[in-house]
């Protein structure tokens, strides 16, 4: 028998034991095989050793016969016991047949090589840590094998394995994170579950710093999160929170940077859990790593900003969404602005305001976590060295202003984005203009147009928060001095480098036009970009009337509280003045006129207008005037607020020549009703100075004469009945001239240029209106042939 010859030092009889289809045989042939090998041991045989397990393994383990692979196997579990301690020598030869056999298709055999392996590796202990990542190789894919015994089998010697690798000090780490790293992303629940019950295990190792690692393994740990079965979502949630724990504890030690694209990613997940443990995580990171977090801020608000307008269904996402938001926004600070600048010399020397920010932390913590500056660096939550910063990570930190400007400005532009989301973005944009003023100049040409049509938001926090914006960009210093694009119609403006392009109607606001800002306000709070937003803004009302009648006296009150008023007024007036849309600049001037008088915030500016003692208040005055102009009731209105009463009666007077509408007669009946209000409470009292006022009373009977019989004609006429008799309000002291007539002396102000305006101006509308008319003829001409 050339085959049994060949199988020495074997014995015939225990070859065919072996092969038997009896495991009580092919056992009795294990222990033969047992036997053998100790002698060999004890001989110090190493050759006839290694031949033995060669036989086992390539006649019997690796045998096409059923039956020869499980005497195989049964052989090099023996073959492992017999040599004890010594086994370490021959695992290799030892291990790589049995783990072939794990793809068996037969069960049974699969289950044999789990138990033979068991055997192997309980015999040689630590020294199977070197194959250790052949053995998870194998143990992974029986982890999800259909058979309950064979399963059963590798749980077995999955806790086997765990003991050797908890209790020794020479676990390959290294090693073994390229297989966990792949093994972590298979979608089998079973293996999900060996894969996390292993990470738990070498994270509860001291020895073991899984830490550093981390960055190989989180995006799979977040896969894994989403798992149908509840208990490998909690499992991989401890797991998660170990982490984080650790976190806590070693700031020092992690790799926040590497880690923070990952989180941002798991942060826009449809699964609630993942969503709300990678916010979690984002929140800690931001708040322990701080200004390290900065360069991926764009990714952080691309995925934060959302979440502010869940609704209650996802409350705790929404408030932990909100607390990223914050704490990233207090990473940014005024030294943001001039990086670009100081990055030559802060790669030879650190700067000082970067040394405090990274100093004051490690003073200031003790104990409970600070509350952060913008000018800290948040790492110092806890009292750690800052040197893993302080080296090189503080000199590669630096915003990416323009990708968060570009986050920023695609949220503005989704219709479909929340209300909170709205403020969030609009927060975000007057933090970056006040911390970093210079560089947000640059992309004022970009957002504004988005600016403008937020105005145009349903809700009215929205639109606040958006003139809040706007009225920044307006007053900054930052954008009279910004080194950039000229004036683009190359008309002589006003000095200001960084202006909007204001796109003009053919013949309306054109280049001719813009020669008003020679004349326009200027006052230091204001930079070449205000008078632009005024501009646009009024071509904003002329485009979309709905936002001037629902929105429009809105807007321009908080705008008084925000600018200049009295800026805000002469430059309105000044555009209107050079509008070309007669009927817009009409309601328009009706609006301005309206908010004047009646709005509680132009107090100080009525108040200045009331008197025209200086040239200012005077200078306004004329400015307004034309432009009010465009409407003969609020003219009038104007002259009886400045006290002008005998132009006020020249102008009732030029009423007799204008055409009399039914709009016009509802606003005179308006102007009754004002004058009847407080804000003319001086007015009806000057009525008892009879002598002194007589064209402030020729001028209310004016407007009586021009009423019909109406509700506003008695009010009025009533009024004037209360007006006394001359001759009974007679005083002895006639020789003190009256005050208004000498401020009408002082004025210095030609009321005849401005009646004339008046008229000239009143023609036009006149004209407009015919052609209007003439117009609407035409058409229904054509319509009736």
């Amino acid at each position: 028998m050339n085959a049994e010859r060949d199988l020495a030092p074997l014995a015939p009889g225990v070859v065919r034991a072996l092969t038997d289809k009896l495991y009580e045989k092919r056992k009795v042939a294990a222990l033969e095989i047992e036997k053998l090998v100790r002698e060999f041991v004890a001989q110090n045989n190493t050759s006839q050793i290694k031949h033995v397990i060669q036989i086992l393994s390539q006649e019997f383990a690796l045998s096409q016969h059923p039956h020869s692979r499980k005497g195989g196997l049964i052989g090099l579990a023996a073959c492992s016991i017999a040599l004890g301690k010594d086994s370490g020598l021959y695992l290799k030869e030892l291990i790589e047949p049995v783990l072939t056999c794990f793809n068996d298709a037969d069960s049974r055999l699969r289950y044999y090589a789990c138990e033979a392996l068991y055997n192997i590796v309980k015999v040689a202990r630590g020294s199977v840590l070197p194959h250790f990542n052949v053995l998870f190789d194998g143990l992974s894919k029986l982890a999800a094998d259909p058979d309950p015994n064979v399963k059963s089998g590798s749980e077995l010697l999955d806790r086997l394995l765990k003991d050797i690798v908890t209790e020794s000090n020479q676990f390959d780490l290294v090693g073994f994170i390229p297989l966990l790293r792949e093994r972590i992303y298979s979608n089998n629940q079973y293996a999900r579950q060996f894969i996390i019950s292993w990470i738990l295990v070498l994270e509860s190792v001291p020895d073991i710093n899984l830490l550093d690692y981390l960055p190989e393994i989180l995006d799979g740990l977040f896969q894994i999160l989403g798992d149908n079965s509840k208990e490998i979502r909690k499992m991989c949630e401890v797991a998660l929170g170990e982490f984080l724990k650790e976190i806590k504890k070693n700031p020092s030690s992690v790799k926040f940077a590497e880690m923070a694209n990952i989180l941002v990613i798991h942060c826009q997940a449809a699964d609630d859990l993942i969503q709300l443990t990678a916010m979690c995580w984002m929140r800690e990171f931001i708040q322990l790593a701080g200004r390290v977090m900065l360069p991926y801020s764009s990714g952080i608000l691309t995925a934060v900003l959302p979440c502010l307008s869940y609704d209650d269904r996802k409350k705790n996402i929404k408030e932990v969404a909100n607390v990223c938001n914050q704490s990233l926004m207090k990473l940014v600070i005024p030294e943001d602005d001039e990086m670009d600048e100081a990055k030559q010399s802060m790669n030879m020397s650190a700067e000082p305001t970067s040394e405090e920010s990274l100093s004051k932390p490690e003073a200031a913590s003790s104990g409970e976590p600070p509350k952060r500056g913008r000018n800290e660096l948040d790492i110092a939550a806890l009292n750690q060295p800052l040197s893993f910063l302080c080296s090189c990570e503080r000199i590669q930190v630096t915003l990416n202003l323009d990708g968060i400007v570009q986050v920023l400005d695609c949220h503005l532009h989704d219709t479909s984005i929340g209300m909170m989301t709205r403020i969030a973005v609009l927060k975000w944009l007057y933090h970056l203009y006040i911390k970093t003023p210079r560089k947000m100049f640059r992309h004022t040409d970009s957002l504004f147009p988005i600016l403008l049509r937020t105005l145009s938001d349903e809700s009215d926090e929205v639109i606040l928060k958006d003139l809040e914006l706007l009225a920044e960009i307006a007053s900054s210093p930052a954008g009279q001095t910004e080194e950039g694009h000229g004036p683009s119609d190359g008309s002589d403006v006003r000095p200001g480098p960084a202006e909007l392009h204001v796109p003009a109607r053919p013949g309306q606001l054109s280049s001719s036009s813009m020669k008003g800002l020679e004349c326009s306000p200027s006052t230091p709070t204001m930079n070449s970009y205000f008078y632009k937003f005024m501009i646009n803004l009024l071509k904003r009302f002329s485009s979309e009337r709905k936002l001037l009648e629902t929105r429009g006296a809105f807007i321009i009150r908080q705008l008084c509280l925000l600018l200049n008023a009295e800026n805000i007024f002469h430059s309105m007036a000044d555009i209107l003045l050079r509008e070309e849309d007669l009927k817009f600049a009409s309601t328009m001037v009706h609006t301005l006129n309206t908010i004047l008088l009646t709005s509680s915030e132009l107090f100080q500016l009525r108040n200045q207008l009331k008197d025209l003692k200086t040239p200012e208040s005077r200078n306004l005055f004329c400015c307004l005037y034309r432009s009010w102009c465009h409407n003969p009731v609020t003219t009038v209105s104007l002259c009886f607020l400045t006290q002008n009463y005998k132009h006020a009666y020249d102008l009732i007077q030029k009423f007799g020549d204008l055409e009399v509408t039914v709009d016009f007669l509802t606003e005179v009946d308006k102007l009754v009703q004002l004058i009847e209000c407080p804000i003319f409470t001086y007015l009806r009292l000057q009525l008892l100075d009879v002598k002194n006022n007589p064209y402030l009373i020729k001028a209310l009977y004016g407007l009586l004469m021009l009423l019909p019989q109406s509700s506003a004609f008695q009010l009025l006429s009533h009024r004037l009945q209360c007006v006394p008799n001359p001759e009974l309000m007679q005083t002895t002291d006639n020789s003190k001239p009256s005050t208004s007539f000498k401020r009408t002396a002082a004025s210095n102000i030609d009321y005849t240029e401005l009646l004339q305006h008046f008229e000239k101006v009143q023609n036009k509308h006149l004209e407009a209106r015919h052609q209007r008319a003439g117009r609407a003829e035409q058409l229904d001409r054509r319509v009736v042939l």
